[in-house]
Formats: structure tokens, C-alpha cells, sequence
């Protein structure tokens, strides 16, 4: 479980193929407070460490293909940098919002505007995943929890303070960047118990 707080964006230096299987090397600067099993939130979606370089200051992340499918790990290379987030302790202050670390589907930016103090990030996404946004909702993009401003079918939009903008991977986005979409738990629920709902009043007809 996560809260869509990034601590630390970590630089991919070495990407292996094994059979289906894709193994990160990632370099980041508190590898000495990880263990080996320990789940983290890479741009958002859930990875478990397989190993640790002490020394070097790196440490080894496995994706499956079904992972490498729903994700934009496929698009990672040497050098890429991305947004980390260790597991929520339960003695901390929640800051965010409840993030799983399990991505529902990719979404393209295509719009970047700065607001001279701000910047304004508009998505768009796949809408038959029956995934939505509501205006002033959560959402977590890349991992980072942001609260939409603008909702329509397939896009949405969010507003990005300077903080945020230097300390995640959002100052490497451009117009065309593919980044993993978490959508709000609570609305999916939401979804689901509606989509029982109307099931029941088509049977009952």
C-alpha cells in the first residue's frame, strides 16, 4: 500500500532480458535501508527487489510480461528516471491517497501549459476500461497522487507546484510521454457496485 508521496526518483543503469521476464537496475541513494522481498511503487506500479548492490548503490527489480504489457516499463531505457515510493508505514502520517501499486492502464500526455508558477498536464486515455475521473478526485499518475482539475470521457487533467515538478519525473514529460494511470480505489468500487446494480434491475426486467 502507498500514498502517491514520490521520496525519490532512482536512474535505471541496466536492463537484461530473461526469456519473458525484463530484470531494472535501478541506482538510487538510500538502497542501504532496503531488503531483498521488499515491494516498492516504480512510477506507480508495484515491483518487488530481487537484489541488492550495497556497494555500488543499485538494486535489481524483475517485471513479468503481463506487467511490461499494461505499463510503460517497455518504454524505460538506460538513464530514465523514475518516481519511487517504499510501502506506507502504519505509524506515519497519510499525506496522499490509498495507491495500490497496481496499474489499471497507460495514458499519452498531450498537453503541457505553465501557468507561471505552475504547470497545467492534460492526459487522455482509454475510456472502455470503464476507468473514469471526477473533477477534484484523486488520481495517481506515475505514482505521484495529484487531484484532477478538468474530467471528461478519457481525459482529465491535473496542476503541478514546483515541488512536485523537481522532485518527481514530471520535468521529463513532454507531449507524447506514456505514463501509468492508478485510478481512485474508492471510485472503482464505486463502478463496480453500479455495474451490479444495473445487472440486477436487467434481470429483474
Amino acid at each position: 500500500m502507498f500514498t502517491g508521496i514520490v521520496e525519490k526518483t532512482g536512474k535505471i543503469v541496466k536492463i537484461e532480458k530473461e526469456k519473458s521476464n525484463y530484470h531494472f537496475t535501478i541506482e538510487v541513494d538510500f538502497v542501504n535501508e532496503l531488503k531483498i522481498d521488499q515491494s516498492m511503487s516504480h512510477d506507480g506500479c508495484c515491483l518487488t527487489i530481487v537484489k541488492i548492490d550495497k556497494e555500488l548503490g543499485q538494486y535489481v527489480v524483475t517485471a513479468m510480461d503481463e506487467t511490461m504489457l499494461k505499463t510503460n516499463l517497455s518504454s524505460w531505457h538506460v538513464g530514465y528516471e523514475v518516481n519511487l515510493e517504499r510501502s506506507m508505514k502504519m505509524d506515519g502520517r497519510f499525506d496522499g491517497h490509498i495507491v495500490q501499486g497496481h496499474v489499471d492502464q497507460t495514458a499519452k500526455c498531450t498537453k503541457i501549459v505553465d501557468e507561471m508558477g505552475s504547470w497545467r498536464y492534460y492526459f487522455a486515455y482509454d475510456p472502455q476500461q470503464t476507468n473514469f475521473t471526477v473533477p477534484k478526485g484523486s488520481i495517481s499518475v506515475n505514482g505521484v497522487s495529484l487531484t484532477v482539475v478538468d474530467s471528461s470521457e478519457g481525459e482529465f487533467s491535473v496542476a503541478i507546484i514546483p515541488y512536485t515538478q523537481e522532485v518527481t519525473n514530471f520535468h521529463n514529460l513532454k507531449v507524447g510521454s506514456i505514463v501509468n494511470i492508478e485510478f481512485d480505489i474508492l471510485g472503482k468500487y464505486v463502478q463496480r457496485l453500479f455495474d451490479e446494480y444495473l445487472k440486477s434491475i436487467q434481470k429483474a426486467d
